[in-house]
Formats: structure tokens, sequence, C-alpha cells
């Protein structure tokens, strides 16, 4: 049996100590962000200044720091922050089934859920600002790709007639900015949720393929690009 090396010990415990306190700060960040999150996504964020925002979570100033050096940096954290989630919640449950036509409906109701929390205030403050408005277009690219890559597997698949995916998936991406912005609800009367409700009843509807014309064969989608 070899002898025990003290060194070797100590360090061993060293390591457990600081694996244990950066899952600590870690812990500390993820709910920092979680709390800045739902604060921006209910009141906005464009007229707080990091003084009101540490007053208002009960933490120093810098302490925030420890997040981002700056309250633009801190916006663009935090909203990126909500986009992730927002997007990992999605990706569960469309992952949950396999048929397409499910899949897009899903995708929407998810959408729209993921979205509820959003006030006017954020979605303007979010829109106002050039860095926090890149991350939302962003996604809403990756959220149009999406669409387009349900269409595509749809209409391979003989469930939706022959479309211009791209075309589809950019209208339907349109639809959801104008619902996020608050226009689609000044102007029909409709809540968020209603609205989604609608586009997805509206896209389903518009997709689907004549029952008699279904071939069985799998066919190639319209447009590739």
């Amino acid at each position: 049996m070899s002898a025990f090396d003290p060194v070797a010990g100590n360090g061993d415990l060293h390591h457990r100590a600081g694996s244990s306190g950066r899952k600590q700060v870690n812990g500390r960040r993820a709910e920092l962000l979680d709390r800045l999150r739902d604060l921006f996504l209910a009141e906005g964020f464009a007229h707080f200044t990091l003084d009101e925002l540490a007053a208002r979570l009960r933490c120093s100033k810098s302490t925030l720091y420890t997040l981002a050096g700056s309250k633009e940096q801190l916006a663009v954290l935090v909203v990126g922050h909500y986009f992730k989630g927002a997007t990992a919640s999605i990706a569960r449950q469309v992952a949950e089934v396999s048929d397409v036509h499910a899949r897009v409906r899903i995708y929407l109701e998810a959408a729209a859920e993921a979205l509820r929390p959003a006030s006017r205030e954020f979605i303007e403050d979010m829109a106002a600002n050039p860095a926090t408005r890149a991350t939302y277009e962003s996604n809403a690219r990756a959220a149009a790709e999406e669409i387009r890559s349900y269409i595509r597997q749809g209409v391979r698949e003989g469930v939706f007639r022959e479309v211009h995916a791209s075309l589809v998936a950019e209208m339907v991406s349109l639809t959801i900015s104008g619902i996020q912005r608050g226009d689609i609800g000044e102007r029909t009367g409709l809540s968020d949720a209603e609205a989604f409700a609608a586009l997805s009843r509206f896209l389903l509807g518009g997709l689907a393929a004549e029952p008699s014309n279904v071939p069985e064969h799998t066919r190639n989608p319209t447009e590739e690009s």
C-alpha cells in the first residue's frame, strides 16, 4: 500500500471545494438572471438604472457588475437568457411528437406560451435597442427556419400541398412579429393567444393536402433553398 500523500490529498479537497464553490456561484448567477428576466418581461428595461435594478432585486450594484459591465450589456445578456430558455422549452415540446402536422401546431402554441409573459414595454424596449433587437431578429430568423423545415418535411411526406416553403415561413415570421409588437391585437381585437391559435388554424388549413391528391410515394419540396 502506498503512503498517503498530503499534498495530493489537500489538492483533491481544494478541487472539490472549488468545484462546489463554482456550482454555488453559477447557481446564484442563474437565479439572478431569472429574476432579471422576469422583471424585464413584466416592466421593460429601458427606464431602469443599475441602481434601481439593484434596489428592486435587493442586491448590490457590484453584484450586477459580475453579470455585465454596463446596463446595455446586461440588457443583451438578459434578453439572450430569455430567448435561450424559450427556445429550449419549445424544442422540448416539439420533440415529443413526430407527426409534422402536430409539430407545426405545437410549435406555434409553444411560441405563444413562451411569449405570453412579455409585456408591450419589454417588446418595445427590445425593438428600440439595436443590440437587443439584433438578438430578437436572430431568434426570429431561427423560428422562420424551423417553420420552413417543417413545411418541407410535410411536403415531402405528402401531408402538405406543394408550396414555396421560404415564402410561407417568412409570412409566418412576419405575422408572429406583428403579434409580438401588438399590431395584430390592436387591429383585430384578438389577444395574443387567440391570434396564435388563428394563425395555426389558417396555416395548417392552407397547407393541408387534398386527401385524394396525397401521393403514396415521398415527394420533394417545391423550394429547396
